[in-house]
């Protein structure tokens, strides 16, 4: 099934916001640059799958054997969606980067 384009773009830039904010505000709080980056195969590894975190304890071969089917059956606006959610996490390390560098004290 194809994804109209308004809600393509509506979900690219809400990705990107979404993405840039809350990797924007947990960089602030643990002065590490780049944790949001670090943090969103976990969460992309969970959109994409859709498993509940208990199964990848109780049955992690099924959850972890699913996983490789189901990222291979995205289609290009869902990866472009994810891609754009990276991008704003990125981001928001770059920037974080940049307001440490011109004085700027976040907490």
């Amino acid at each position: 099934m194809r994804m109209p384009l308004p809600v393509l773009i509506i979900s690219v830039v809400l990705f990107f916001v979404l993405f840039f904010g809350i990797g924007f505000l947990l960089n602030m709080l643990f002065r590490s640059s780049w944790i949001m980056v670090i943090i969103f195969p976990i969460i992309a590894i969970f959109i994409v799958n859709g498993a509940k975190l208990i199964q990848y304890f109780r049955e992690p071969g099924t959850v972890f054997g699913q996983m490789g089917g189901k990222f291979s059956a995205l289609q290009s606006a869902d990866i472009i969606i994810l891609a754009s959610g990276l991008a704003g996490a990125i981001l928001a390390g770059f920037i974080i980067k940049l307001l440490r560098n011109k004085g700027y004290q976040m907490f």
